[in-house]
């Protein structure tokens, strides 16, 4: 296994995972339950953890699919400049999620502030490695990248079959 496969192994973990952290993160806040939101704020600080080494194994992972064809350079770049933001925004809100537990922990009065910073930089954390996550998948899922093209190719497909019911009667 190399660099690129653990690439393309990991990358949905941070994605995902801090959907479901911020999703159960609200949960405990608006349910008022310390139990749901130190469980998600232990989920997001995985996240996290889990989102450097997908960091760190994208420049390998660039210079495999560099000389592909039909790799677009300009998608790598679009798709690397959103994981450099993407993994700021992760890495902030796992050491924010990390202090809402402790706060919780250590029972101090400002925990759920501190809860609740967590769910919005969980938030905006999402939405940023999802878009880093969609630009990835523009750059080899061409069934994805290129909608038209796709359709296109249907239609062609289906006029043939269309033309060939014709010619049968």
């Amino acid at each position: 296994m190399n660099q690129t496969h653990i690439h393309l192994l990991l990358n949905h973990f941070p994605v995902i995972g801090t959907l479901i952290g911020s999703c159960l993160l609200l949960w405990g806040i608006i349910k008022k339950n310390d139990h749901t939101k130190s469980i998600a704020a232990f989920l997001l600080a995985v996240m996290a953890l889990i989102a450097i080494p997908v960091f760190l194994t994208g420049e390998p992972a660039e210079e495999s699919v560099e000389g592909i064809a039909g790799v677009s350079e300009n998608m790598i770049s679009l798709h690397e400049e959103a994981a450099e933001i993407a993994i700021w925004l992760m890495g902030i809100t796992g050491i924010i999620s990390l202090a809402a537990l402790f706060m919780a922990w250590k029972k101090h009065k400002q925990a759920n502030i501190a809860f609740l910073v967590a769910f919005i930089f969980s938030a905006v954390c999402f939405a940023s490695m999802a878009r880093t996550g969609y630009l990835g998948g523009q750059i080899r899922h061409t069934e994805i990248s290129n909608p038209a093209n796709t359709d296109t190719q249907v239609d062609k497909e289906q006029g043939k079959e269309a033309d060939g019911d014709k010619n049968d009667d």
